[in-house]
């Protein structure tokens, strides 16, 4: 694919830097010649291949939140934000977009393999740096479960004698596979069926545009904006907390540093690129199908087991059942490939964090470049959850809800890490003020905000994943874990 500058293991970026001596066991490991006082290389026994290019970076991060993501949660966010959806989407999106900044902020300073679970360990110390990955964790093994439980509707939706836990299985088998294969493998792969999802997303558009200079619209042009039974902040700040699982895809490209070629720049340009890009196709594809959705929100909300299928329904009703085909098989297809770029993204937090021993050595092992171990971990876990929420009527709003508690927290941690590194630490001098303290400052407390109004079974849940990220810190501590375990010295 384009944009590749090579398939080398160790290229280097153009701004990673030595920096605290001291976080390895003994000292940082670097590579020889000119490009080892410029970036990390990982030790031998975890090693990441470089070959992604820009391009693969895009397709990963959109074949991750894919094109069509609203399609899924549709029902559920009309439902929850009294029917001002489209509202709702451009809320997550300006919410999104302080965290993709801080993204980008921290992705030059640690340009490895592990996300948030390096970007906090470099600006809030070790412990906070745990945490961190524990609660990423939440978040990247379950998105893949809801990513293949879509699939497994989409596909009971054209088959419905085929229950969907059947389809949602031979999703999971598929795409792991793939990930085995290799990234750039299915890298290529990915890119076909993105092409494939934007291809279907132009047709809805056309086709709903056509009916609706045709036929109308049947609710008020305005309220996929302001609500078809009364605004209410609290409710579409509510709904914000699971339509951020839409987006949360565009962060996972930052676990594919180690894999890039050209530096960590271009990582942070596909971050903001695919952010963007995302937040239009959200905003323009929810206000569409809400005009066209039959029934108000106030009806979804007392029916969730049809919410599930609200967006196939609206189509189906006003365009057709050719339509509704057609992007029930693109939505199959696309969910379970957004489910592959999960699942490796997943595979690298794993991986990253058992390098530096934060959990089973065993899961930093890579065959040919590919983290094999923690990726098949990865795919047992999101198969578990995938299955028991498709044998469940409430599966996908319990999945969809509890999710997205652990990528925001994680995100917290992350522009807390931003003010850590650049105006407490103050390791790059002076800081910019508004980038560095300013923009994350704010995008951290959106976010509080956002989990406060989260549904009270994901605060639980998330309560109870921090609790046990906790116990899993202090033992480590005890056993001398604590602290000096970092394996690749960070920049």
């Amino acid at each position: 694919m384009g944009g590749t500058g090579g398939t080398g293991d160790t290229g280097g970026g153009e701004d990673g830097r030595p920096g605290d001596a001291g976080l390895g066991d003994g000292g940082p490991v670097w590579g020889g010649g000119p490009e080892s006082l410029r970036e990390p290389v990982a030790p031998a026994e975890g090693k990441l291949r470089r070959t992604l290019g820009f391009r693969d970076l895009v397709v990963y991060g959109l074949l991750f939140i894919a094109p069509m993501a609203p399609v899924g949660v549709f029902g559920t966010l009309d439902a929850k934000s009294h029917g001002a959806v489209a509202l709702v989407y451009v809320v997550a999106t300006v919410a999104m977009a302080f965290t993709a900044f801080s993204y980008a902020q921290m992705i030059r300073v640690a340009p490895q393999a592990g996300s948030v679970f390096n970007y906090a360990r470099k600006g809030l110390g070790e412990g906070p740096g745990f945490i961190a990955g524990w609660m990423a964790m939440l978040d990247y093994l379950l998105i893949p479960a809801v990513a293949y439980l879509f699939a497994g509707i989409a596909m009971e939706a054209l088959v419905p004698s085929v229950d969907r836990w059947v389809w949602t299985s031979i999703a999971v088998v598929v795409t792991t596979l793939l990930n085995l294969w290799g990234v750039r493998a299915a890298a290529r792969v990915g890119l076909a069926v993105l092409t494939l999802e934007i291809v279907v997303l132009l047709v809805f558009v056309v086709a709903a545009i056509v009916v609706l200079v045709q036929d109308g619209a049947t609710r008020g042009w305005s309220t996929p904006f302001t609500s078809d039974r009364g605004f209410s902040l609290a409710a579409v700040v509510g709904a914000v907390s699971v339509a951020v699982l839409s987006y949360l895809g565009f962060d996972a490209i930052a676990s594919f540093a180690e894999e890039v070629t050209g530096g960590s720049r271009k990582v942070a340009r596909a971050v903001l690129f695919c952010l963007v890009l995302a937040g239009v196709l959200f905003v323009a594809q929810t206000y569409l199908v809400a005009l066209l959705e039959p029934v108000g929100s106030a009806r979804l909300a007392a029916d969730p087991a049809a919410q599930g299928t609200a967006f196939y329904d609206a189509v189906d009703s006003a365009v057709g059942t050719w339509l509704h085909d057609l992007v029930a098989a693109s939505k199959a297809i696309g969910a379970a490939f957004a489910a592959l770029a999960g699942q490796a993204a997943a595979g690298r937090l794993l991986f990253a964090m058992g390098r530096e021993r934060r959990l089973p050595r065993g899961l930093s092992r890579t065959d040919s470049g590919v983290p094999r171990v923690a990726l098949l971990l990865a795919a047992v876990v999101t198969l578990g959850a995938a299955v028991w929420a498709a044998q469940r009527g409430d599966g996908l709003d319990k999945l969809v809800s509890v999710v997205n508690i652990g990528a925001l927290s994680a995100f917290v941690l992350l522009h807390a890490s931003v003010v850590g590194w650049f105006a407490v630490r103050r390791a790059e001098g002076a800081p910019r003020w508004f980038a560095h303290v300013v923009l994350p400052v704010v995008g951290a407390a959106i976010l509080v905000a956002v989990i406060v109004e989260a549904s009270g079974t994901a605060q639980v849940v998330g309560a109870i994943w921090l609790a046990v990220g906790l116990l899993v810190l202090v033992v480590q501590r005890g056993r001398g874990r604590g602290q000096g375990r970092g394996r690749v010295a960070s920049g």
